[in-house]
């Protein structure tokens, strides 16, 4: 049975925090909808906020920790990853946002990423689309359809007859995430195409021949 690793991403900054509770339940949600799928599923929850002084540091000297070059390692090397952030002053944090900084480019190409945030007030919401899916796009990621915004009068709500309550958005945002994961070729067999030869190029090579 094939093992997904997912990792979560969360840049709150108190303890508890609101950021990572959205964090827990969007994880739980993939997991479940993973497990459902008979998929074995190994996860991991990556406070940013215990790794503050170092991301400084790297972003000073050009140089990781050690501990943080492992949870890049890590973040880099999941099969998906959840992003969560709280909105400050309109967008993500400077803690988030210097943390994916510290990402090559490249490192999450085509790695399924869910993202999500929380506010004091829903006025923050386009949060998500003008500022959480131009990051991950830019990093070639492949963002799940449904993101999610957690705002203060959210938890707890069951929503009314035009708007979906918040446990309703995470189980679909989660279950969008874990189709996408799932769906992704093993990281091996992904190598191993990359390794062939396209035929429009082996068929101009015989001709140049």
């Amino acid at each position: 049975m094939r093992t997904l690793k997912l990792i979560a991403v969360s840049a709150g900054l108190s303890s508890p925090s609101s950021t990572r509770l959205l964090a827990d339940r969007l994880l739980q949600a993939a997991r479940y909808r993973l497990a459902e799928q008979e998929y074995a599923v190994d996860v991991e929850v990556v406070e940013l906020r215990d790794l503050a002084v170092d991301i400084a540091k790297n972003l000073v000297t050009g140089f990781p920790s050690e501990k943080l070059r492992e949870t890049i390692d890590k973040v880099t090397a999941a099969d998906g990853v959840i992003a969560v952030t709280p909105v400050f002053t309109a967008s993500y944090s400077g803690l988030f946002k210097s943390f994916f900084d510290l990402l090559d480019p490249a490192a999450l190409t085509g790695t399924p990423v869910l993202v999500g945030a929380t506010g004091g007030t829903a006025r923050h919401s386009l949060v998500l689309d003008h500022a959480l899916r131009p990051l991950f796009a830019y990093l070639r990621a492949v963002v799940a359809p449904t993101a999610v915004y957690a705002a203060s009068e959210d938890w707890g709500s069951g929503g009314d007859d035009y708007t979906e309550g918040l446990p309703t958005r995470i189980t679909r945002a989660g279950s969008e995430f874990a189709d996408l994961v799932g769906a992704r070729p093993a990281r091996e067999e992904a190598e191993a195409d990359e390794d062939l030869v396209p035929f429009e190029k082996q068929l101009a090579d015989l001709r140049l021949d």
